[in-house]
């Protein structure tokens, strides 16, 4: 595989999403960018904006594993990433896997759930893996988890923290449609969902090759340098009240 190969990777996924969301195509490159460097997304936005469907597309068009998890205040910890329970039959204990033994995690309004059930998705973000009962497991690749939520309802609602904000490599919003976006909407699903008709484009192996590929794009030292000026500069920002992480 070359870097022209994942181009086309790159316009496959965006073309096979597009089929589903309308007009958002700066939104889905950006994703499917997220998705090669393996970072993670959170989309914020108003409610009805097709947050859950971009997200839901995206993970379709991979030929790999999706779980959603429909975050709530009552979801403990183990909800999501699983437990060892008593098999009666057997007399001894087995591992229950969660959704986040999923190549692709879709957190539907996560910050509707707690603090101590949010941070259920620190280790796997950062180290992907789970340690569960004292025992570490490895999660298997490629894993992105893409989380919702929404910026204008705080009822019922925990902020997310700034160790967890700080593990998602883009936070994106989708905006409301235009007007003539709006009707090709009301056509496209006046019949029935597209994203049921929605088919993978690209391999799970494949995937795989180019995220190890992608680490091979070099920089020059005058690019780094600036990178490292532009972080230092949000540090001592009058505006920013905190600054981007050595992580960031």
């Amino acid at each position: 595989m070359d870097f022209a190969r994942i181009g086309q990777i790159a316009t496959l996924i965006k073309e096979n999403v597009g089929r589903v969301i309308v007009g958002k195509d700066e939104t889905v490159e950006l994703m499917v960018i997220a998705l090669i460097a393996s970072g993670h997304v959170l989309l914020e936005d108003v409610p009805g904006t097709g947050k859950t469907q971009l997200a839901k597309a995206l993970a379709r068009s991979l030929d790999g594993t999706m779980k959603r998890i429909q975050f709530t205040p009552d979801l403990l910890p183990s909800d999501v990433s699983g437990i060892n329970f008593y098999n009666q039959k057997l007399g001894e204990f087995e591992f229950r896997p969660g959704p986040l033994f999923a190549h692709i995690v879709l957190a539907d309004e996560i910050n509707r759930a707690t603090p101590r059930t949010q941070s259920a998705l620190l280790e796997s973000m950062e180290e992907r893996q789970v340690s569960i009962d004292g025992e570490t497991r490895a999660l298997e690749a490629p894993f992105l988890v893409i989380a919702t939520q929404n910026p204008v309802e705080n009822q019922g609602t925990f902020p997310l923290p700034e160790a967890q904000l700080d593990r998602f490599l883009m936070k994106l919003s989708l905006g409301y449609p235009s007007a003539t976006e709006q009707v090709q909407i009301l056509k496209r699903y006046q019949q029935q969902d597209p994203l049921d008709q929605l088919l993978p484009v690209v391999g799970r192996a494949e995937l795989l090759e180019a995220q190890r590929l992608f680490v091979q794009v070099r920089f020059s030292d005058e690019l780094l340098q600036y990178l490292v000026q532009l972080a230092e500069a949000t540090r001592t920002h009058a505006d920013a009240a905190l600054g981007v992480s050595p992580r960031g």
